[in-house]
């Protein structure tokens, strides 16, 4: 292998710990072999990606700016900054997370490194100009150009997170101007004026038919809640934040709805991760799964599939999903925001299984988006419990046993859910 001090993707540094390459096996395999066990050649893939977005680097770059990035280390001192397209006219795509499904991960890899992220170190409750400006890239519904100075010339990178969207090039930034009046709407910028706190801010405007994508830049600039209390929010952090604050809104939104009197079986596969959702005739209860085959990047040294599990109430929970994270509340936004769209309430439990394929994490909007085209595809409907556990497991992997054996509410079944549901389907 090339010698390199240190390569510029933490997955890839990661793997070499794991299934070091050589210069010898590099040598004899050409990329073409793969005899380094790995599903497609790393370098190859770096070198594909890398010169063409490497050539248009420059220590002055103008262009439209879709969103923004608020890192997390160092709290309360962080990086923030606008991220710039050097491709004008995929620009809004790359940093819209719900026009994604479906993309390869060489695809969406290649799309992020197409935006060059300009960053400066700011405390969380600074008002700095360039807090300022990066604020108002964030609240614009278009992509405002900018006009973004860099000390040097930005280094090219692609870097992971489980949470946040893969990250390409970027450069300390020295000076940041909009070339043009960013399309900030009415609601969003009396909202940003106003007295109230975040969660109801986020909420009102997800409930005028705004996205998480564009809450979570929103939320992330520092631009809702109480004057004194506003501040910068890492992108990591906001992005479970939305989910979690409008999925507690809808918890009390689908408390007011009948109860489905049936049971729905929904199901998608995309980027090696498979979703099974189960809707039971119960009050709002929820379960999320999440099953780690052994040979991804982050179980190579098991034998056998890791499985997490959370789960809440009726009134939701009041402690962190430590086992699975964001990934926890993503899915649970994406069942609640389907109830409340159907105007139904119901026990829901989430099967998530990820396979080998998963060969890099993009962050939880895949989960996200997974489990929202669960809900488009439509549904499977049975009258028992047993039947549609049935259906489900004739999907999973791992065999349901495994699952019925963790589960608190599947152990918790009633007499009714093994007999058929009586009454008109709602």
């Amino acid at each position: 292998m090339p010698q390199e001090k240190r390569p510029a993707c933490e997955i890839l540094r990661a793997i070499l710990k794991l299934r070091p390459m050589s210069r010898e096996l590099c040598l004899r395999c050409k990329g073409g072999r793969l005899l380094c066990g790995r599903p497609a050649c790393p370098l190859l893939a770096r070198i594909r990606i890398r010169s063409p977005v490497e050539s248009k680097l420059k220590e002055s770059l103008f262009g439209p700016s879709p969103g923004i990035f608020v890192g997390w280390r160092g709290y309360p001192n962080v990086f923030v900054g606008p991220l710039t397209s050097i491709d004008e006219e995929k620009a809004e795509l790359c940093d819209n997370p719900a026009s994604w499904y479906g993309m390869s991960f060489d695809e969406i890899i290649r799309m992020r490194s197409l935006l060059v992220r300009s960053k400066v170190r700011q405390n969380v409750s600074e008002r700095s100009r360039v807090v300022e400006l990066t604020r108002e890239v964030a609240l614009a519904v278009n992509a405002p150009d900018t006009e973004v100075h860099f000390e040097r010339r930005p280094s090219f990178g692609i870097s992971f997170s489980p949470l946040t969207q893969p990250l390409g090039p970027s450069g300390p930034l020295k000076k940041l101007s909009i070339a043009e009046n960013p399309k900030i709407p009415r609601k969003v910028d009396a909202l940003a004026g106003d007295e109230v706190s975040a969660g109801c801010a986020a909420t009102l405007l997800y409930r005028e038919g705004y996205d998480v994508y564009y809450l979570t830049r929103v939320l992330s600039s520092g631009a809702l809640g109480h004057e004194e209390r506003r501040r910068l929010v890492p992108t990591r952090w906001s992005i479970t934040a939305v989910d979690d604050l409008i999925g507690r809104a809808l918890i009390e939104e689908i408390h007011g709805y009948p109860v489905i009197n049936e049971y729905r079986v929904y199901h998608s596969t995309y980027l090696d991760n498979h979703f099974e959702v189960l809707l039971m005739p119960r009050r709002w209860e929820y379960e999320q799964f999440e099953a780690w085959a052994p040979n991804t990047l982050w179980t190579l040294a098991l034998s056998k599939p890791a499985i997490n599990v959370e789960h809440e109430g009726y009134h939701g929970r009041s402690t962190y999903a430590e086992q699975e994270g964001g990934g926890y509340y993503a899915a649970r936004f994406a069942v609640l925001e389907a109830l409340a769209r159907m105007r139904l309430q119901a026990g829901a439990v989430v099967f998530r299984e990820i396979y080998e394929g998963y060969i890099m994490p993009v962050g939880v909007w895949e989960v996200r988006e997974n489990v929202r085209q669960a809900f488009r595809r439509g549904y499977e409907r049975f009258s028992t419990l047993g039947e549609a556990l049935e259906n489900i497991g004739s999907r999973l992997r791992i065999p349901l046993r495994e699952y019925l054996r963790r589960s608190t509410l599947l152990n918790q079944s009633r007499l009714e859910d093994f007999l058929p549901v009586s009454g008109k389907v709602k």
